[in-house]
């Protein structure tokens, strides 16, 4: 009996370890799935330490800062971190070339001078509900998916009304496993955040778009928010009278740093996985639609960059826009090497062998012709591959036909002969007052190169059967010099600047009306929108539909497969845990990467005056003075990033990285290069989050700014 026992020890102890590294888990679904194996690993906690709805847990001290990044509560006054990268686009908008705090950074030495952050909001979970048997009962196979999303979306809406009611939360349901689960999360949002602390970008982004993706890192990646309550503590719209936020949760932050094989834990939202695709996608996006995109950004860049150089203006109009683009081109690049690497499609091939093998079986008899038909519809769509891609990534790269795709609301007037000289004029002002904004941050320079680049683009890779006929005649017109067709548009359209749109909207008119929609710019758009909208209609959607019925039944019967497999639902930018340890990895053949990096490096990769590598002087001098003080490891470095086995994905930049007591070490804010092909398929030796010291955050808090105030609030354990 105690052999017996023993035996079944092991096994499951071996299906742990497989899952452990690998997997973003709902925090739940902790105590269910995972404690057992994280306090084996070294976690000294429980799982309502992590999630609780009877007392606070680290929960409650986790946000999803403005919708697509995390964050953490540092201090019992609100004080949020999270990525400078997260914070760029607020801290970008907040500067002028008088106060440049992207450039220089910014210290808020008291509360007085911290900025408010227009727009920026930070979600608290409150708690989640598996409210899977609140709607599947409702749900049959008869069903076509308009129904079927109807009726789920009627009950969900029941559902959230139901749980929000009396209180000041909002509440969500959200599908997982491709439609085959159902939870709510009931959300409170805070709306009132302002600026407390940014590194230079010279230390926020070190490395630039050299380093991005890469190991080993060296970015002080990281930015400081406060969030501010109104009255009995709860969110309001932004008052100067509004007081700091009192949270029911703040991390500890802990001084001790990491070693190998150290337990590591990352909260956070992360964004969209696809860890279930078939061959089939998966040899798509390796060989078509990363290569496509790819394609597209790399010119967008490379133009963006050569106006940028050397100009402050222009680049505070597109440095937020730039380092959008680069990052999802760098990671679609990193991936696809990481795929190929780790053999992907052919391992997918395998698992599908062994899938098609029990469908085979009576008990797997409903999906014994499943990926049969999986193939027929990515084989089909696989049409269309280069019009989406090329399309969103060429065609719709050009800001002007972007911008012109807005007056689509005043050129459906045009349709009606009732419409009043007074409305035209109203709609006419509000349009203009609107674009204002777009035109401080618009440079016709860059826009008209990136038009003949994209254009060519455009039409040299989509199929001529697929192209609108008005694209194909322009192009005809000017004997495919895009150049030409480029000067001949920008000069002619009114909506290349605020000066000509202001003159031809004076006066409005329905004659005027109906004369802008031959404008050069917007009848390009509206011809080829129109065309692409009547293929998504026909072709696309239908075929994207087919595709997601496929997966919900794959990811149904999978689960029927292998029963006792724990299988994690991809990410949907939900609340997840995932941990593993600290460890380096083997990025290529005799290549071995340690898991810590210290200043030593940035000494080493600083280059005055460059782009990527400069620092600020004084902060080299500190550096080279080696006085760290506590933020120093046991040798006498100052360490600034490391490395660990914690499956994360977009969504997790700046996710609070925590150790096995319960305590802040470090920021998440990237992955290495070779292991961005997480998304789609996880390797335990090569997949690796990287996360920024909590000890040079401190450092630059402290001894380069000199905000004291900020260090004071915290409960820093050492």
């Amino acid at each position: 009996m105690i052999k017996k026992l023993f035996s079944i020890v092991l096994v499951a102890f071996t299906i742990n370890q497989v899952k452990a590294d690998e997997g973003m888990w709902l925090p739940i679904l902790l105590e269910q799935l995972n404690i057992e194996d994280m306090q084996a690993r070294g976690f000294k906690l429980t799982a309502e330490d992590i999630y609780s709805i009877n007392k606070t847990s680290m929960k409650d001290a986790v946000v999803l800062f403005n919708g697509g990044c995390t964050g953490e509560i540092i201090s019992n006054e609100g004080l949020m971190l999270t990525n400078h990268h997260c914070g760029f686009s607020s801290i970008n908008s907040l500067s002028t070339l008088e106060n440049n705090y992207l450039r220089d950074g910014f210290w808020a030495k008291n509360k007085d001078q911290e900025i408010p952050a227009p727009g920026l909001t930070a979600t608290f979970i409150i708690s989640m509900f598996n409210v899977t048997d609140s709607i599947i009962p409702y749900l049959n196979k008869d069903m076509d998916e308009a129904t079927r999303n109807m009726v789920i979306k009627q009950i969900s809406a029941k559902l959230e009304a139901q749980f929000k009611k009396g209180t000041h939360y909002d509440a969500t349901v959200r599908a997982f496993y491709y439609g085959n689960e159902f939870y709510l999360f009931l959300t409170e949002t805070f709306k009132d955040l302002r600026l407390v602390g940014a590194p230079p970008s010279s230390v926020g982004n070190f490395g630039g778009e050299t380093d991005n993706w890469m190991w080993p890192r060296h970015t002080g990646d990281f930015s400081m928010f406060r969030i501010y309550a109104g009255k009995d503590n709860l969110p309001a719209a932004y008052d100067p009278n509004n007081k700091p936020f009192k949270p029911r949760y703040s991390f500890p932050i802990s001084l001790k740093g990491v070693q190998e094989n150290d337990f590591t834990m990352v909260y956070g939202f992360p964004g969209r996985t696809q860890e279930y695709l078939t061959s089939y996608a998966v040899d798509l996006t390796i060989n078509t639609t990363n290569p496509n995109r790819i394609d597209c950004r790399d010119q967008r860049l490379a133009i963006m960059n050569k106006y940028m150089r050397g100009n402050d203006t222009v680049t505070l109009m597109y440095a937020s826009k730039a380092r959008s683009l680069a990052n999802a081109y760098k990671k679609w690049k990193g991936e696809m090497i990481g795929l190929k690497l780790n053999d992907a499609v052919t391992k997918k091939q395998t698992y599908e062998s062994k899938f098609q093998q029990w469908a085979n079986t009576h008990e797997g008899k409903n999906y014994r012709n499943l990926l049969k038909d999986m193939e027929a519809a990515y084989t089909e769509y696989k049409a269309y591959s280069e019009l989406v891609d090329y399309t969103s990534e060429a065609f719709f790269a050009v800001e002007l036909l972007n911008f012109a795709s807005g007056y689509k609301k005043i050129a459906a007037l045009t349709a009606s002969d009732t419409i009043s000289t007074e409305f035209y004029q109203l709609e006419a002002a509000n349009f203009y007052t609107n674009s204002l904004n777009f035109y401080s941050k618009y440079y016709v320079k860059i826009d008209k190169e990136l038009f003949a680049t994209m254009m060519k683009l455009y039409a040299e890779n989509v199929a001529p059967a697929l192209q609108s006929e008005y694209f194909k005649a322009e192009a005809t017109k000017y004997q495919n010099n895009y150049t030409a067709w480029a000067d001949a548009l920008f000069s002619k359209s009114v909506f290349v600047s605020a000066e000509k749109l202001q003159k031809a909207m004076s006066n409005f008119n329905a004659k005027k009306a109906k004369k802008l929609l031959n404008d050069p710019a917007y009848r390009l758009y509206a011809e080829v929108a129109n065309r692409y909208e009547s293929q998504i209609k026909s072709g696309i959607n239908p075929l994207n539909e087919k595709i997601g019925i496929y997966m919900r039944e794959y990811m149904k019967a999978q689960r029927l497969m292998q029963p006792d497999r724990d299988f994690y639902p991809d990410a949907n930018s939900t609340l997840r845990v995932t941990y593993g340890n600290v460890k380096g990895y083997t990025a290529k053949d005799a290549v071995f990467y340690t898991y810590q990096t210290t200043d030593e490096g940035i000494e080493q990769k600083y280059i005055a005056g460059d782009e990527d590598f400069d620092m600020p002087a004084s902060l080299i001098t500190l550096f080279e003075s080696n006085n760290f003080g506590r933020y120093a490891n046991n040798e006498g470095e100052l360490p600034i990033a490391f490395i660990a086995s914690n499956h994360t994905t977009g969504g997790n930049s700046g996710s609070p990285v925590i150790n096995a007591n319960g305590e802040l070490i470090g920021t998440n804010y990237d992955r290495v290069w070779e292991g961005t092909m997480s998304d789609i398929m996880y390797d335990v030796n090569r997949c690796r989050n990287i996360s920024l010291d909590i000890r040079y955050t401190l450092f630059i808090v402290e001894k380069y700014a000199g905000a004291t105030n900020i260090i004071q609030e915290l409960n820093i354990v050492e």
